[in-house]
């Protein structure tokens, strides 16, 4: 069964830093594009970032320069490093399988920028 499990969400001020992590199971995550993708209140999900199988990063404009995605296959996990944070990047973040397209999504995890 494929499971993926955010955490790393909370609440910071503006210009704070944070770092999501995405745990992945069920599948061989090596081999598989992975992706963050937002969705703030009242508004429809947004692309963030991706990675692909061969390490390659891609980005947003609205994040790109503050957001640095990374994943370690040996432990099965993606991370978002967040900094610079503003009260517009508030929402609730998803890791996704896929990039274009995505098959499984985690739970998300819930960022709040705030002061």
């Amino acid at each position: 069964e494929v499971q993926l499990v955010e955490s790393g969400g909370d609440m910071v001020q503006p210009g704070g830093s944070l770092r999501l992590s995405c745990g992945a199971s069920g599948f061989t995550f090596s081999t598989y594009d992975m992706s963050w993708v937002r969705q703030a209140p009242g508004k429809g999900p947004e692309w963030v970032s991706s990675i692909d199988s061969g390490d390659n990063a891609f980005y947003a404009d609205s994040v790109k320069g503050r957001f640095t995605i990374s994943r370690d296959n040996a432990k099965n996990t993606m991370y978002l490093q967040m900094n610079s944070l503003k009260p517009e990047d508030t929402a609730l973040y998803y890791c996704a399988r896929g990039a274009a397209s995505y098959d499984y999504w985690g739970q998300g995890t819930q960022v709040t920028v705030s002061s």
